[in-house]
């Protein structure tokens, strides 16, 4: 399975477009990452960007990023209403596919030592990562912020980071690095101006006052919208659901005589989050996410493949996908290409005597194509069969005759797959041979790059007939598909033998 960790920096800076963008564009420069998303603030003076991919590129995209806000960001000169204490705040890496959280936790341990050592910037781990069991809670970490932790940095043993020097960097300050579950950030919007009632609330909600457990809230003041607002991470969303906390700082409000204008989620949110609020308000009977029409279809549909992925699979030491799956992979991007000449030559004035001929090759690569995707799969699930029926019990009379049945009828399929992509890849064969003589001249070279790939697909679903066939009872079905398999291939050698001729003749 292919391995991504998500990670979501907080940096110190939510009014300066040119310095998040330049802080977005260091985190995606690695190769494998993607951005996600991208969120400023100008009252937290904050921004949010989220990423993902393969966790060493994300890892060193997240230590260029943290020098660039190092070079860009200056705490001596940074107010805002969210507390602080580095130019790049905090580092969260999260587990997302084929990746625990132990894994995430030794991904954050180098990326906190690589940080200290280049930047010379103290790193703090926190969270999941955490060494010493206070520095779990992040708000301990940032304690009295870039100030607080200058003075006491080297003084203060509880102040000692994990790694780098014990002195803050004079404007980058210090960062946390750690390694957590899924986050949501989210806010609720209060309709009163006065801070002290969502500080108030915030206390209420929030677990280190003894509210819900997997809530931390602060109270703040967001002039430009002369209200205020509970800023909350939900740090388990399933534990502590959105909608319970929402229902809470209602009722809280209420108690003051306020009442909730909006909330909002800033960055990302896990769907699963959102529909267990559906499932609540709604009071939905008997509510299951499989009621879900995209969760339903996710489930039951095969789901497309990309191509990074096939290619990990084919490595992988199985023996499915295996040969003829590729054949046919290799006729699709035949057809592919095909399918690109013939865009390049259709209603082009210097090739309109051509057209008419051009438009029906391309309607019949397109149904080779859809056809020889389908045989990748087919393929791969014949000779899945073929291993079953191998598998299948043989201590009785019964079961000898049930499983050589089985194993007949599997290799019967096996055979008859790559037969398919054989003759489909000599059809894409034929029809980019005419490209060649009538489409556009400077689509030539793609033409017969595509004809290779058909003949290569036609030999390698030859080899997988002729593999299977030892093992087919039927003489006269083995014999006939070995014979058709051959002329196919001969035929195919001929035409390519041609394109190449007159590829390579000066």
């Amino acid at each position: 399975m292919k391995r991504v960790v998500e990670c979501v920096p907080n940096f110190s800076e939510g009014r300066r477009k040119e310095v998040v963008e330049a802080l977005a564009s260091a985190v995606t420069s690695a190769p494998g990452v993607a951005l996600l998303d991208s969120e400023m603030d100008a009252a937290h003076n904050r921004c949010v960007i989220t990423v993902a991919g393969d966790p060493e590129g994300v890892a060193q995209g997240v230590i260029r990023a943290v020098g660039k806000a190092a070079e860009l960001i200056d705490l001596r000169q940074h107010k805002g209403e969210h507390p602080r204490m580095g130019a790049t705040d905090v580092v969260p890496f999260v587990p997302i596919y084929g990746m625990t959280i132990e894994d995430c936790v030794e991904l954050s341990a180098r990326v906190g030592s690589e940080i200290a050592d280049r930047y010379r910037i103290p790193v703090y781990l926190y969270e999941c990562s955490a060494r010493i069991p206070a520095r779990q809670d992040l708000a301990y970490v940032r304690k009295g912020e870039f100030e607080g932790i200058r003075d006491e940095i080297g003084v203060n043993p509880d102040r000692k980071p994990d790694f780098g020097p014990a002195e803050v960097h004079p404007s980058a300050g210090v960062v946390a690095v750690g390694a957590r579950f899924p986050l949501i950030a989210y806010n609720i919007y209060l309709n009163t101006a006065d801070v002290r009632v969502a500080q108030a609330i915030a206390r209420a909600v929030r677990n280190s006052s003894g509210g819900l457990r997997y809530v931390k809230a602060l109270g703040m003041e967001i002039k430009e919208r002369n209200q205020v607002q509970v800023s909350m991470n939900l740090t388990n969303y399933e534990m502590t659901p959105i909608f319970r906390v929402f229902d809470m700082v209602v009722r809280e409000a209420e108690r003051y005589g306020v009442t909730v204008r909006s909330s909002e989620v800033v960055g990302l949110v896990p769907q699963k989050a959102l529909d267990a609020c559906a499932g609540y308000h709604l009071r939905l009977e008997g509510y299951t996410e499989r009621q879900i029409l995209e969760n339903r279809l996710r489930d039951t549909l095969p789901q497309p493949q990309g191509t990074e992925d096939f290619l990990t699979n084919i490595a992988a030491p199985g023996a499915v996908p295996g040969g003829g799956s590729v054949a046919a992979f290799a006729g699709a991007l035949a057809t592919a290409l095909g399918q690109m000449v013939c865009g390049l030559t259709e209603n082009k004035e210097k090739y309109a005597s051509a057209g008419s001929r051009v438009k029906e090759i391309r309607g019949r690569l397109a149904e080779t194509r859809n056809k020889l995707q389908e045989l990748v799969r087919e393929d791969a699930e014949a000779y899945g069969q073929v291993m079953e029926a191998l598998r299948m019990p043989r201590e009785t009379e019964e079961q000898k005759v049930s499983r050589a049945m089985r194993i007949e009828q599997a290799t019967r399929a096996a055979t008859k797959a790559p037969l398919r992509t054989a003759r489909a890849a000599l059809q894409v064969l034929e029809w980019l041979h005419i490209l060649i003589q009538i489409g556009n001249p400077n689509a030539r070279s793609d033409a017969a790059v595509g004809a290779q790939l058909a003949g290569a697909a036609l030999k390698g679903a030859q080899y997988n007939v002729l593999v299977n066939i030892p093992g087919l009872r039927d003489k006269a079905f083995a014999e006939a598909c070995r014979r058709e398999a051959d002329q196919l291939a001969a035929k195919g050698s001929e035409i390519l033998q041609v394109i190449d001729t007159t590829l390579t003749t000066r």
